[in-house]
């Protein structure tokens, strides 16, 4: 059985168990017994996150081997991968705003949260910057360690050779805490189960329209951005018609629908860059490979929305400082996100950190977390395509004729 699967049948039974309790059906001594399993569960999550975003971010930025085979077209690509990220989150941000799917929860948390005094935005800067990275470390300050991790990679790539057997020791360590992920990801129906039991039974009936109310809006921010970002991008910076786009990508819309994994996707996205869309070999094998890794606008989305959901839910005003952090935090970390399934939700614990969000706040999210990855990958590989196209198009690589071809075939076949 899928890992998704279990996961939304734990929160199901979950969810039963906790109402059941709520309404004297079962016993009260049972939310007990299971609120102390979820505590274990969500104490495995945080285990992870530092050493998990500490290699994953450097090797990530180490994916970007060669400073001069990035040139123009690197530099482009790169900033149009950080705009679009940052609309995204902001979008996420907006649409949790004028949806509020939080609101009227008024959960308690059971651990600490501590909201100190929001701080300026120069102390902001100036904060992000470890003096001491092993602190950081220790510390788990998210964004010195992104920080740090971004300088680190940048450096490894400089030293050439010698950089090599620091980047093997981070690549492997890379791999075992990915490794690490999917075995906690293993007990997670059991964790879900314990904290939908624990969270229902002492709310009742209250988080489930709240849960709906956030996949329906998140859904609405996905299409939003399409529309208005991706279209934007093709018909107004590319001069090009967005419907032949959507032709050309819906086979590569399909697998990413089904698969919920970018990488996996990967080589349809390709072909129907290349073959569909009329992007050159070279713009498409450089630029999607990038946006697979270091490109996710449906996880953006979604980690702003989620970060104001649950703050919603916990009655947390997050301050506009904390709303700047949430975009940076963001932002960075979706570099340090595989395009793998399941990954965007372990980076979404690092966001709720670096602004002192509840961690156990990701239960709610779990159950819900297979039904937004579908759309999220969709999105995510949407938004490489447009990139690699208009990155085509500015620099004389994109074959137009046979962009326009689906169009272009339409129309014949309406005039026979």
């Amino acid at each position: 059985m899928k890992l998704w699967l279990k996961i939304f049948i734990a929160l199901f039974l979950g969810t039963i168990t906790g109402l059941s309790i709520h309404q004297g059906w079962l016993p009260a001594a049972l939310g007990d017994f299971l609120a102390p399993i979820g505590t274990i569960f969500l104490s495995l999550i945080s285990m992870i996150i530092v050493l998990l975003v500490f290699s994953s971010m450097t090797v990530g930025i180490t994916s970007i081997h060669d400073p001069q085979k990035l040139g123009r077209v690197g530099i482009k690509t790169l900033l149009l991968y950080l705009i679009t990220t940052i609309i995204a989150i902001a979008i996420g941000l907006l649409f949790a705003k004028l949806f509020e799917p939080g609101s009227g929860l008024n959960l308690t948390s059971t651990s600490v949260v501590n909201v100190a005094a929001p701080p300026s935005l120069k102390e902001i800067i100036l904060s992000i910057i470890p003096v001491n990275p092993m602190a950081s470390l220790v510390q788990g300050n998210v964004l010195q360690i992104i920080v740090f991790s971004l300088f680190l990679g940048i450096s490894i790539n400089f030293a050439g050779e010698k950089g090599r057997p620091l980047l093997e020791v981070l690549e492997s360590l890379s791999d075992i805490m990915f490794r690490l992920t999917s075995i906690i990801m293993e007990f997670s129906p059991i964790g879900v189960f314990a904290i939908m039991a624990t969270v229902t039974s002492t709310f009742g009936f209250a988080v489930l329209p709240s849960l709906f109310k956030l996949v329906m809006a998140y859904y609405a921010a996905c299409i939003f951005h399409v529309i208005v970002v991706f279209c934007g991008i093709l018909y107004f910076l590319a001069n090009l018609n967005p419907i032949p786009f959507f032709k050309g990508m819906s086979d590569a819309m399909m697998m990413a629908f089904s698969t919920c994994s970018s990488s996996a996707t990967l080589p349809v996205t390709i072909h129907c860059t290349q073959k569909n869309l009329g992007v050159s070999k070279n713009v498409a094998n450089f630029v999607l490979p990038l946006g697979s890794t270091v490109n996710m606008n449906g996880a953006a989305i979604f980690q702003g929305m989620s970060a104001v959901f649950i703050a919603q839910a916990y009655g947390i005003d997050l301050s506009w400082q904390s709303l700047i952090t949430i975009v940076v935090t963001a932002s960075l970390s979706s570099i340090g996100a595989a395009g793998i399934p399941g990954t965007g939700f372990i980076m979404l614990s690092v966001v709720f950190t670096s602004v002192g969000l509840p961690i156990e706040g990701l239960a709610l999210l779990a159950g819900i977390d297979r039904i937004r990855e579908m759309m999220s990958t969709v999105l995510n590989i949407l938004g490489d395509s447009v990139c690699a196209v208009y990155i085509a198009k500015k620099e004389g690589e994109l074959d137009e004729r046979q962009y326009n071809h689906a169009v272009l075939v339409e129309l014949e076949g309406s005039e026979t």
